[in-house]
This record gives structure tokens, C-alpha cells and sequence, in this order.
């Protein structure tokens, strides 16, 4: 199995600005990679290092045991990516551009054919393979976007957070799309949609203002933080005494505390007695980002 090499890749701007700062980590080639931060952590500016469309200022990094800087050519050829800003054409058709797409990777004409017809197949599209893409809705363009990495063969993609604007049915359509895909391609996926991370990621990375505070599997991200369990209530009531745990209550009107499990179980049994509707979970990707990187995503009000 293959791996994902960082090794202290850093990226200063013209301005000054420190978009990376010793980034360093290292994942296997295969699932669903998930990078998280705040706008403006890095994760643009990483994702397009390791995709070999910027060069770092320092730090090196390895894919598959190429070297992403010195053996770029080569590496082109085994991965594939859709940035954040990239749109269908709007004068081409989903066919016209999955198949132009991969007559520019250099496959044979007939080839290029049927992988875009298989490709358009896979995903739902060939009702709308000649359709304009300026009539298309915003989640069947991206479809047609990812059309175009799936018709690759591409076994590594990366995806600069590919479900910004969608709405929720659409979003989770691509999700679907995405878990299928990650059973046989390596994709590194960029997003600030905490839930999205969760859902479709075997590892996680967090940056913070270019740093990278953690990587693992939720269950690795969990140890990162003091409190393994969540208590929400939907009203504002007085929390009974405890030594351990951390209250904040939300500009929405709920109120959290985070706890270790006995004294979890102890506060539950107390709600329960009183009649207070809560819910009890272990701890989730948000309560995690929230400590860690100081935000909680959609919530800028917490106090």
C-alpha cells in the first residue's frame, strides 16, 4: 500500500503571509483523506502543493514514493484534480466534457469514448449527455465534474471542498458518489462542512493559521481533547454542581456540557429524575474542531 508523504512543507507569499507552516504527516493512498480548517487555515494552498500546480517554499512531500516536486511529470499521470473554483463549460455538454477532458490526458479517441459514456453511465448522467451544461443544475454540473476523475482512472483525486453551494439533497447525492468512489481511489478531499468530514472520511487532518494540529481517525482525534462525552439541553436551566466539566451555553438557546463518562451517566440520571429532555453522545467531530481549533463551524456566537 502506498502512502502520502509531508514533511515540513511550508509556503510563505509575497506579502509575507505564512499560508503552511511545517506542515508534516503521513497517510496510506487509500479511502477518503479529510482536511479541515477554518477559511484561510492553508487548505487550498496544500492540496494544490500536492497536486503539483504550486510549489512550496520549503518542505518536501511523496506520493506513492514520487517525489511531488522533482518527479511531477510522472506523478501527473496517476492523479486528477477538481478545484474549488472549477465549473463545467458552459457551452460543452457533459460528454463533450468528459471526453475532451481525457483526449487531454492523452487517451486514444475510441478509448476516451467509452470511458466518458461509462463514466456518465456510473453516475446517473446520460440523460443529460447532451444537454448544454449552462442548463444543467448546480449538483448535476458537479456530477459532470466528477464524471470527469471517475472517467480517468485516476487512483488518486483531489477534491478542493467539492460540495461548496450545493444544497442538501445534492450534497448528499455527491456523498454517495464519493464513499462508492473512495473503495477504490485514494481521495483527498479539502472541506470546511464538519459534517461532511465525518461522514465520508477514514482520516481527518486539522489546520489552524497553516499548522496542522492533529491527524487520525475520529477515535484518534477524541484523545486530543479532556472531555470523551456531550450532554445537550434545549433549554437554559441551572446545571447541577459538578467539579468536572465544561459548560457553554449557545447564542441559539442550548446548553452543553462536556464531561468524562461517569460523571456523564451521574448528570443524566439527575436530568432524567427532573424531567429535562437532553441528548448523551460521545463527543463529535464539531465539539472536537471547536477545541482544537477554537471554532465551531456555523456557530460563531458561543460563549
Amino acid at each position: 500500500m502506498g502512502r502520502l508523504d509531508c514533511i515540513t512543507l511550508t509556503k510563505v507569499y509575497d506579502n509575507r503571509q505564512v499560508a503552511l507552516d511545517k506542515v508534516s504527516f503521513s497517510v496510506e493512498t487509500k479511502g477518503i483523506f479529510g482536511l479541515i480548517g477554518r477559511n484561510g487555515a492553508g487548505k487550498t494552498t496544500l492540496i494544490r502543493i500536492l497536486a503539483t500546480e504550486l510549489e512550496p517554499t520549503s518542505g518536501s512531500a511523496f506520493i506513492d514514493g514520487l517525489d511531488v516536486f522533482n518527479q511531477a511529470h510522472k506523478l501527473r499521470e496517476r492523479i486528477t484534480i477538481i478545484p474549488q473554483e472549477a465549473r463545467a463549460v458552459r457551452w460543452m455538454t457533459p460528454k463533450q466534457t468528459v471526453f475532451s477532458y481525457l483526449l487531454w490526458r492523452g487517451y486514444p479517441y475510441k478509448e476516451a469514448n467509452r470511458l466518458a459514456e461509462e463514466s456518465l453511465t456510473k453516475l446517473g448522467l446520460t440523460p443529460f449527455r447532451d444537454v448544454l451544461n449552462s442548463k444543467l443544475s448546480g449538483g448535476t454540473k458537479r456530477k459532470v465534474l466528477i464524471a470527469t476523475v471517475i472517467a480517468s482512472e485516476a487512483p488518486i483525486i483531489f477534491l478542493d471542498e467539492p460540495t461548496v453551494g450545493l444544497d442538501p439533497i445534492s450534497r448528499r447525492e455527491l456523498w454517495d458518489i464519493l464513499r462508492e468512489l473512495g473503495k477504490s481511489r485514494f481521495i483527498f478531499l479539502t472541506t470546511h462542512y464538519l459534517e461532511e468530514a465525518e461522514q465520508l472520511a477514514n482520516k481527518l487532518g486539522i489546520l489552524k493559521e497553516g499548522k496542522l494540529i492533529s491527524v487520525g481517525d475520529l477515535a484518534e482525534l477524541r484523545k486530543n481533547v479532556r472531555y470523551q462525552y456531550s450532554l445537550k439541553l434545549s433549554t437554559k436551566i441551572a446545571v447541577p454542581k459538578t467539579d468536572d466539566a465544561e459548560i457553554t451555553v449557545s447564542n441559539n438557546g442550548y446548553t452543553q456540557i462536556m464531561t468524562n463518562e461517569e460523571e456523564a451517566f451521574r448528570l443524566a440520571r439527575l436530568f432524567s429524575e427532573q424531567g429535562v429532555k437532553f441528548s448523551i453522545t460521545p463527543i463529535t467531530l464539531d465539539d472536537i474542531f471547536f477545541r482544537l481549533a477554537c471554532q465551531r463551524a456555523g456557530d460563531e456566537g458561543e460563549t
